[in-house]
């Protein structure tokens, strides 16, 4: 499943080719993907201008000039491949090919822009993404946002807001980050990075980085920083490139090559001085890498 990273860089990607656009036609070649498309989808969306790309946590958001929004989520195999007069892209897709094959080619733009015209398809073999078509000015009540914590490139993020969210808890700290009300759009790879770089065990009690006053503590400032340093460094780099993520121009994202800890194990720690090795271990179903020599 892309991680935040993953879906900003799709999100940049498709900017280009998108905002200000017109919608000549949508082409829906089937009727649901892992849900049924929005009803009158297609009438709904024709003529219309795409404002705006933006992200809300691993969702991307085309807003449209009517108050209407597209909520996209690519699922495990979605992909977006750009299509204009001399060539074809695909933001957001991928070291091992995404599917070309036009059989798995579900939702179809086909654009005005002030260029001439282009296409942007929607691909997607296991059809796990969805589409949905929301009001604008109504996002904070789509379900799946409702009660989600801030972006961790907002603002909104800081120490002493995770201090209120973790005081008291017991829970694992690295269930906690994972809690999307506490911050939106965090994954498991990136928590296991931020942990990493601020020297906390992923087993660590949630509430053991608060004050007895409710103030944050010395780490979890460090682990605030760490939680926007990691993010931020992934977007710069294009995304994880894990599995098969390239950039619009089709270079490899390269941020898994630094990747300090995730997907480590048996290797050594890279902390400076630390003599510890990469031990993998599994919470909630999801494997956690750390090094139990330096982060506590």
């Amino acid at each position: 499943m892309p991680e935040l990273p993953e879906v900003e860089t799709v999100r940049r990607g498709l900017a280009p080719a998108m905002e200000g656009s017109i919608i000549e036609r949508l082409e829906l070649r089937r009727q649901d993907l892992r849900f049924p498309l929005p009803e009158n989808f297609a009438d709904a969306s024709q003529g219309k201008r795409i404002v705006s790309l933006g992200r809300r946590a691993k969702y991307l958001l085309i807003d449209l000039d009517d108050d209407m929004t597209i909520i996209s989520h690519l699922g495990m195999s979605g992909s977006f491949r750009v299509e204009e007069e001399a060539a074809s892209q695909t933001p957001g897709g991928f070291a091992l090919p995404r599917s070309k094959d036009g059989k798995h080619d579900h939702v179809l733009f086909h654009l005005r822009t002030p260029q001439g015209w282009s296409r942007v398809v929607y691909n997607d073999p296991r059809r796990f993404g969805f589409m949905h078509l929301w009001k604008r000015s109504q996002l904070d009540a789509y379900p799946p946002f409702v009660g989600l914590g801030p972006e961790p490139t907002g603002n909104l993020l800081d120490a002493d807001y995770l201090a209120r969210r973790l005081g008291g808890r017991t829970q694992p700290l690295k269930g906690a980050l994972l809690d999307q009300s506490v911050v939106a759009g965090l994954g498991n790879i990136y928590v296991c990075e931020a942990l990493w770089r601020a020297h906390l065990s992923p087993l660590r009690k949630s509430g053991s980085l608060v004050t007895p006053t409710g103030g944050p503590k010395k780490q979890l400032l460090l682990l605030t920083e760490a939680i926007r340093a990691v993010i931020a460094d992934a977007i710069a780099a294009g995304g994880s490139s894990l599995r098969d993520h390239i950039q619009t121009d089709g270079s490899l994202g390269y941020f898994q090559h630094s990747f300090s800890v995730y997907d480590r194990e048996g290797e050594a720690c890279r902390t400076p001085g630390c003599n510890g090795t990469v031990s993998r271990i599994v919470q909630a179903g999801r494997s956690s890498f750390y090094c139990a020599s330096c982060q506590k």
